[in-house]
């Protein structure tokens, strides 16, 4: 199998019932006390409840100007700016979906769903069944559902799987096409909940919750058609969902592209596991809220529950602990962080030969 290879900070353990190394249990129990005793694990709810206010008057700026604008081009950038505020709500769904916000799981478990479902328009169930296996082994081969083949592939071996010519052409080239592919990012993410809705049984949690969606997706999809002329309409829901997709896909994009995948039947603990799989990137406060706090994506993984405010202040604490241990800690700055995806998702796609190409074409390159 071919593989990104784990080198400093990869220790074969034999696991624990909690999923931990034997040493590594003790190190990352120390390192939460750390981070406890500064005060890092305390909910900010304040801080969260400021950022849905804000969200909130912004989507009512939104729908004032779409009002107010009528039948007009200008509406496009309406839509643009509607899927930049989605987007921060999906942000804070996805907080909330990790007990970021509140002490209370089911006041976070609420408001995730209320932001998920009926703002956003993306399945919360689905969206956590999928995040949590993320979550618990990141990189790895056919456990992380986030590098399964699909339109693209993260590993040599499922590159190599394409059958088609067309296919291998697209492999080969998948790294240049990634970020006009994150365009339909958002389309994908509602087509994907709603599938994954109806295609299970029918029980009143995934019924109310189709409900939720589909009465949004209603209400949503007929005040722009009822306002505006089917070619705006179409052009209007197109640029929101285009934008929303972006925006999603290249804040998610970089914290684990192009990191260490892991083998299937890898040992290692949890503190390593999560840190040489992940990157982080630089910015500051600016681009903590711009990425929703997914810049500090080490910490996240480390510690899932912390509140966006407390994360940059768990870096200097957690950066010192992977100095101390050898283990490699990776921060770059965004566009550093895209280029490495874009040559890594090439160099992947190169796996994908088609058989009528020469061997000697691939080797120069």
């Amino acid at each position: 199998m071919t593989l990104t290879a784990v080198d400093a900070g990869f220790r074969p353990t034999t696991p624990r019932r909690d999923g931990l190394g034997v040493a590594s249990a003790q190190t990352y129990r120390e390192l939460l006390r750390t981070v406890r005793e500064a005060g890092l694990m305390d909910r900010t709810r304040g801080y969260y409840i400021g950022i849905l206010i804000v969200l909130g008057f912004a989507t009512v700026g939104a729908a004032t100007g779409f009002v107010l604008l009528g039948h007009s081009w200008y509406q496009l950038l309406v839509a643009g700016f509607l899927g930049v505020v989605l987007t921060q709500f999906a942000f804070v769904a996805h907080e909330a979906s990790h007990g970021q916000v509140f002490a209370s799981p089911t006041a976070n478990t609420r408001v995730g769903r209320l932001l998920a479902n009926g703002v956003v328009g993306i399945s919360y169930t689905w969206w956590m069944n999928k995040h949590s296996r993320h979550h618990a082994n990141p990189n790895m081969v056919a456990k992380d559902p986030d590098i399964s083949p699909g339109v693209l592939r993260f590993t040599e071996d499922d590159a190599a799987t394409t059958k088609s010519r067309a296919k291998a052409l697209f492999t080969r080239n998948q790294g240049w096409l990634f970020f006009p592919l994150i365009t339909l990012e958002g389309l994908n993410l509602h087509v994907t909940s709603l599938r994954s809705l109806l295609g299970g049984g029918l029980t009143w949690p995934r019924v109310r919750e189709a409900l939720v969606i589909f009465t949004r997706l209603a209400i949503y999809v007929g005040v722009v058609f009822w306002l505006l002329s089917p070619g705006l309409a179409f052009a209007f829901l197109g640029v929101q969902l285009a934008v929303f997709g972006f925006y999603m896909g290249a804040s998610f994009a970089p914290n684990h592209k192009g990191m260490k995948i892991l083998p299937a039947d890898s040992r290692v603990d949890f503190f390593t596991k999560q840190v040489v799989t992940s990157r982080n990137i630089r910015g500051g406060a600016v681009m903590n809220h711009a990425m929703g706090g997914l810049n500090y994506q080490i910490e996240h993984h480390l510690f899932p529950t912390m509140a966006r405010p407390h994360l940059a202040r768990a870096r200097v604490i957690v950066k010192d602990y992977c100095e101390k241990l050898e283990v490699p800690y990776t921060e770059t700055g965004l566009f550093e962080s895209y280029g490495i995806v874009v040559r890594y998702l090439n160099e992947v796609g190169l796996a994908a030969r088609d058989p009528f190409d020469c061997p000697a074409r691939f080797s120069m390159r």
